[in-house]
């Protein structure tokens, strides 16, 4: 499969190896992977209707020379579901779900864990550190133990204990770190830099941004099955979104799910990128606050205020930069929502939807709400919001203290 990875600094291209984190011209490890799209706009949409509806339906566009299938838990392919009470009661009726809580490890960081351990195994690294804040690590370790890759997962001691176990269940080791998740990231680091390991970087990771692009392809694709194709020119084309929703820490999901429109349009088989609407939660929102301020660089949080610690991340570096840019390029914005405001849309999702969505995704309907209230997005458009998560145990702050009657027999 033809690909190179290509420096967003100098330019530079060079072969794709999992172990080389920086462009050998310019030392940056801001690069991303490139595709032949003038030839794959041809060859791969006759070769879609034989394949299964899954993330390696796209393996063209992965960076990955010779896939193994023995390693694939079923990941990618999640339901997109319109959202029809919901949609009612919002007065937009064309409200559609990607359901990502159907993942093998409940979140939609199954794709990342799955393309990344996909490229380590050909690589033949055995052993990788990875910093989270749980969903991260649950997939990782996942995916990890599949592959015979040994995983050191830094979380921070804020994350609910009944992910730990899960992570530790997988036979990954857990290192508690008392300290916020920038630090955990920090420490993380400078392991995987004394012992020679292989680390997960995040946003930086050429692996991760490629696993969330996939979403993008599976979203036009439904959406047109659902919808039609858009009609009017030569061709038809697929169908995109007016609006993209999702609930953000680090930005990777909308960075790898903008690409993903991106190269659809590169190919033809788009004509437009939906604008995105990265929501954050207040207590730790360092891109919203800088994107409404009109800054260039995010001002980082550095005590993160919210009980929602998946959303934790103060510093988003680079990550805001460039999702800036996105946001602004396709006339999106960036909101937050208070973890009150959270906690009420997950009730309202799952009595109006019977989706049981964890903290972290509620955020992104909280942020809907507000977004449809002040008339940003309007009743007749199209929006596909991101599920990323299951709920593990119901929160309580969610359900109040008088949720269950009580009955005692004699």
């Amino acid at each position: 499969m033809s690909f190179v990875v290509k420096c967003l600094d100098c330019g530079h291209t060079a072969p794709y190896f999992p172990s080389s984190i920086n462009c050998p011209r310019c030392n940056s490890q801001w690069r991303e992977a490139e595709y032949d799209y003038a030839t794959l706009a041809q060859s791969l949409p006759p070769q879609l209707p034989g394949r299964s509806f899954d993330l390696w339906r796209y393996r063209e566009l992965l960076p990955i020379r010779n896939p193994n299938p023995t390693l694939s838990l079923g990941e990618g392919g999640s339901p997109l579901i319109q959202a029809v009470n919901l949609g009612m009661m919002l007065g937009t009726p064309n409200l559609f779900i990607k359901d990502e809580r159907q993942g093998p490890t409940g979140s939609f960081k199954d794709r990342q864990a799955a393309v990344t351990i996909a490229a380590l195994k050909e690589a033949g690294i055995t052993e990788m550190v990875a910093a989270s804040t749980g969903n991260v690590a649950i997939a990782y370790s996942a995916y990890a133990a599949r592959a015979g890759i040994k995983l050191w997962a830094f979380v921070t001691s804020l994350v609910p204990a009944v992910k730990m176990r899960e992570i530790a269940l997988y036979g990954s080791q857990v290192i508690k770190v008392t300290a916020s998740y920038d630090q955990a990231k920090q420490l993380a680091a400078e392991f995987a830099r004394q012992r020679g390991l292989y680390l997960d970087m995040g946003a930086r990771t050429i692996t991760s941004i490629e696993a969330m692009k996939t979403i993008a392809f599976e979203v036009s694709e439904q959406l047109t099955a659902l919808l039609g194709p858009v009609t009017g020119g030569d061709t038809p084309r697929w169908r995109t979104p007016d609006w993209y929703v999702q609930a953000i820490s680090g930005g990777m999901g909308p960075l790898g799910v903008y690409k993903g429109f991106r190269e659809l349009r590169q190919m033809g088989l788009v004509d437009r990128i939906p604008a995105m609407a990265p929501i954050q939660a207040d207590g730790c929102a360092p891109m919203v606050n800088s994107w409404k301020k009109g800054l260039e660089q995010a001002e980082p949080v550095t005590t993160p205020r919210t009980h929602i610690e998946t959303l934790a991340t103060g510093d988003p570096g680079r990550a805001y930069v460039m999702l800036r840019k996105q946001v602004d390029d396709t006339h999106g914005v960036f909101e937050s929502v208070t973890d009150e405001e959270a906690f009420r849309a997950m009730h309202i999702l799952a009595k109006m939807e019977g989706v049981s969505a964890e903290p972290a995704a509620a955020v992104s309907f909280a942020g809907l709400f507000k977004l449809i209230r002040a008339g940003t997005i309007k009743p007749t458009d199209v929006v596909v919001i991101n599920c990323t998560g299951h709920t593990m145990p119901a929160e309580q702050s969610v359900l109040g203290e008088n949720w269950s009657r009580n009955v005692i027999l004699p």
